[in-house]
């Protein structure tokens, strides 16, 4: 008999209006007071940190500049350097907060490369561990998540309270 793994947080997503709008543009304008929400872990003038909503470990973060572009060119100076710095930040706080034997750090760069949001330029940041992929993704394209996301966002927030900017 056929085993299932149950992911009912998908169906939210899947029946929500969709504004057709960047959803990374969308977060970089929410109001503080919505970033537990939409698990952003702070932001700052020219960029923000949150959680990856389909992670590939618990801890994934992505880092994404405010500015809507899809490659390195399409920002400023001083706002790729402030997105270089939060990467830095989320990278050490990741480490801090789940003490991972590794850390991926990785941009995809257009649809082919796999961005899933080609339009908007971001960082992953994924935690890894010896071991954490297993047979799942290999036989059944399936990943388990050992962690709810609303775990991972109180697990990480903390870590993030002094990195300046503004938090939920």
């Amino acid at each position: 008999m056929t085993e299932r793994l149950w992911a009912p947080w998908r169906m939210e997503y899947l029946e929500a209006p969709k504004s057709g709008a960047c959803v990374f543009c969308e977060i970089g304008a929410l109001p503080p007071a919505a970033y537990r929400e939409k698990l952003v872990l702070v932001a700052q003038e020219h960029a923000f940190v949150c959680l990856n909503r389909y992670p590939f470990a618990p801890g994934h973060l992505l880092v994404v500049p405010r500015r809507h572009t899809a490659d390195f060119a399409g920002l400023a100076p001083e706002e790729y350097d402030a997105w270089m710095r939060l990467c830095r930040d989320a990278v050490a706080r990741l480490r801090a907060a789940t003490t991972p034997e590794g850390v991926n750090l990785g941009v995809n760069l257009g649809r082919a490369a796999g961005a899933g949001i080609a339009d908007h330029l971001h960082a992953h940041v994924v935690p890894r561990w010896s071991g954490d992929s297993n047979f799942m993704p290999v036989v059944a394209d399936t990943r388990v998540m050992p962690e709810y996301l609303d775990e991972s966002w109180k697990r990480l927030a903390p870590f993030f309270a002094d990195v300046a900017g503004q938090h939920a």
